[in-house]
């Protein structure tokens, strides 16, 4: 009988590098907090030396918006509110901040254990147990 992945490499250390690897994947990103510093004054890119904030991004998207619903064929109008969507887009998440919590060492260690040694596991699962890749 064929083991996981179609080798040889074992059921029990598949599914025991799978459980690690959920378990510590779920810890790590269980104990990350994620914050955004979304708004109209916030300063998204700079050209020049000149901040633009995402009120200024506002507006070519508006003359864009105008522009489309006076004719809906101006390109123009379909680039600048494009072009403004996407630097909002890239804004967001440009000013998107991850943290870890505060924890031990003991419990950062204990949560990487989980997840590198799961994936460990899991991935010599699929291995051949031969020694021929």
């Amino acid at each position: 009988m064929r083991g996981a992945g179609g080798t040889e490499g074992g059921i029990g250390r598949f599914l025991i590098g799978l459980i690690m690897m959920v378990a510590g994947g779920y810890l790590f990103l269980h104990n990350i907090n994620v914050s955004v510093g979304f708004g109209l004054g916030y300063r998204y890119f700079s050209f020049w030396g000149v901040g633009i904030t995402s009120g200024m991004v506002l507006v070519p998207f508006i003359f864009g918006v105008g522009l489309i619903f006076y004719d809906r064929s101006s390109l123009i109008g379909w680039l600048l509110a494009g072009a403004s969507l996407v630097m909002l887009g890239f804004g967001v998440i440009a000013q998107t901040r991850f943290h870890l919590q505060n924890m031990s060492a003991f419990d950062l260690l204990t949560i990487l254990v989980l997840l590198v040694g799961g994936i460990g596991l899991f991935a010599g699962s699929l291995r051949s147990s031969k020694g021929v890749l």
